[in-house]
C-alpha cells in the first residue's frame, strides 16, 4: 500500500472513531393508540436511566395510630393538621423534615429548626413555617379537589421538593430583554433560547399558568370564516406552553394528541383530558396559594420582577409522564388527603351516652 493510501486509511479510521461518538442512541418506541393513528412515544434509553434514578419514591414512614388526643388539643398554634392524632401529627412533621429540609445545613439551621424558632415551636417567627402551613393546605386541596388530574395517586411534599427547600422546577415571570443596539428596542419576549431550546416566547407560562389566556389557536374551519382570529404570534405562545409540557413530562406531542388531527378531542388520547385539568390545577395553585405568599418570602426568594416562585408541569413531574412513575404516596399518607372528622367515641361510651336521655326521661315521668 502506498504512503498516500496509508495516510488516507489512517485519516478515515480517526474520522470513523470520532463520528462513532456522534451516533444517536437507539430509540425505543411505544404504540399508545391504534395503528395508523400516529400516537407513538419515543424514548431514549440513554437518558431514561438517569431520569428513572431521579424519580424514585422514598420508603414511607411507619404508620401511626389515629387514636388518642388531637394535635390541636396538645400543641399550640396548630392551624392545619390539628385534626390528626399526636402520633399522626409527629409522623407528618418528621416526614416533612425528610422531604423538604436540606441535609447539608448545620444543626442550628436544619431539621426542625428550619421552620421552628428553637424551643418556641408554636411561634411563627420564621417564614418557612408560614409557607409550610399554606403548602400543607395546598397539598390537601390538590388531593381532595383536583382528583380529575391526580386521581387516587395524589401528591405529598416530596412530589415537588425531593429533599430541597425550593423545588428544582419552579418559574418566575421573566423580565423583558432588549435587543442589541441598532435593533428594535423590544424582542416581544421572543428569540431567547429558553423554551425547550427553541426561540418561542419565554413568558408563555405567565399567559396560561397564571393568567387564563385562550390556549386554542387552531381554527375549526378550513378557510378563514371569522371563527379564529389568532395571530402567528399568539400561536407561538401556545407552542411555548406545549413544548414546556412535553419537556416537563418527558413525552412527545402524541402523548395527548393524534398527529393527524391535533385539535380533535375525539381522536385524542385520554391523557389530553388529564392534561387539560392539569393546566387549570397549576393556574389555581399559582393564583390561590403561591401569589398570596409573595410578601411572606424574603427578597432573595423572589424573582427578577419581585414575584414569588410558581408551579408548572415540571414542578411535580420532573421529566416523567407521572410523578415518581405513578407511585401513590398519598395512599401512605392519608393525613395529607383531607381533614379528619373527630374520632368516634368507644362503643361502650356511645351506648352510655345514648341511654342517658331515656333514663332521664323516665325519671322525669315519675317525678312529682
Amino acid at each position: 500500500m502506498s504512503r498516500a493510501n496509508l495516510v488516507l486509511a489512517a485519516t478515515l479510521g480517526v474520522a470513523a472513531s470520532l463520528l462513532a461518538g456522534c451516533e444517536p442512541a437507539a430509540v425505543d418506541t411505544v404504540q399508545r393508540g391504534y395503528r395508523g393513528t400516529g400516537i407513538q412515544q419515543a424514548y431514549n434509553p440513554t437518558t431514561q436511566a438517569s431520569v428513572a434514578a431521579a424519580n424514585q419514591a422514598p420508603a414511607p414512614a411507619p404508620a401511626a395510630s389515629p387514636e388518642g388526643p388531637r394535635a390541636n388539643e396538645v400543641y399550640q398554634n396548630v392551624k392545619v393538621l390539628g385534626d390528626l392524632s399526636i402520633g399522626e401529627f409527629t409522623r407528618v412533621m418528621a416526614s416533612i423534615t425528610e422531604w423538604v429540609v436540606p441535609k447539608d445545613l448545620p444543626p442550628e439551621q436544619g431539621g426542625c429548626n428550619y421552620c421552628h424558632a428553637g424551643a418556641n415551636f408554636a411561634g411563627d417567627e420564621k417564614y418557612p413555617k408560614v409557607v409550610a402551613r399554606r403548602m400543607l393546605e395546598m397539598t390537601r386541596h390538590i388531593n381532595t379537589d383536583w382528583k380529575q388530574h391526580v386521581v387516587a395517586t395524589g401528591v405529598t411534599c416530596y412530589t415537588c421538593h425531593r429533599g430541597n427547600a425550593v423545588p428544582a422546577n419552579v418559574w418566575f415571570s421573566p423580565e423583558e430583554k432588549s435587543h442589541r443596539a441598532g435593533f428594535v428596542a423590544s424582542n416581544a419576549m421572543q428569540n431567547t433560547v429558553s423554551v425547550g431550546t427553541t426561540s418561542l416566547p419565554y413568558d408563555a407560562l405567565d399567559a396560561f399558568l397564571l393568567d387564563a389566556k385562550p390556549i386554542r389557536v387552531a381554527s375549526t374551519a378550513a378557510l378563514p370564516d371569522g371563527s379564529n382570529r389568532s395571530s402567528i404570534k399568539q400561536t407561538e405562545w401556545t407552542y411555548g406552553l406545549m413544548v414546556h409540557m412535553s419537556e416537563g413530562l418527558g413525552v412527545n406531542c402524541t402523548y395527548c394528541h393524534n398527529s393527524r388531527a391535533f385539535g380533535n378531542w375525539q381522536e385524542s388520547s385520554p391523557t389530553r383530558v388529564t392534561a387539560w385539568y392539569g393546566i387549570r390545577m397549576a393556574r389555581d395553585l399559582n393564583v390561590a396559594y403561591m401569589t398570596p405568599l409573595t410578601s411572606t418570602f424574603p427578597a432573595h426568594r423572589l424573582g427578577p420582577k419581585g414575584d414569588v416562585a410558581k408551579i408548572n408541569c415540571a414542578t411535580c413531574h420532573n421529566g416523567v409522564y407521572k410523578p415518581l412513575y405513578g407511585v401513590s404516596m398519598a395512599k401512605d399518607y392519608p393525613e395529607l388527603v383531607s381533614a379528619r372528622p373527630p374520632p368516634a367515641p368507644p362503643a361502650d361510651a356511645a351506648a352510655a351516652e345514648g341511654a342517658a336521655p331515656a333514663e332521664a326521661a323516665a325519671a322525669g315521668a315519675t317525678a312529682p
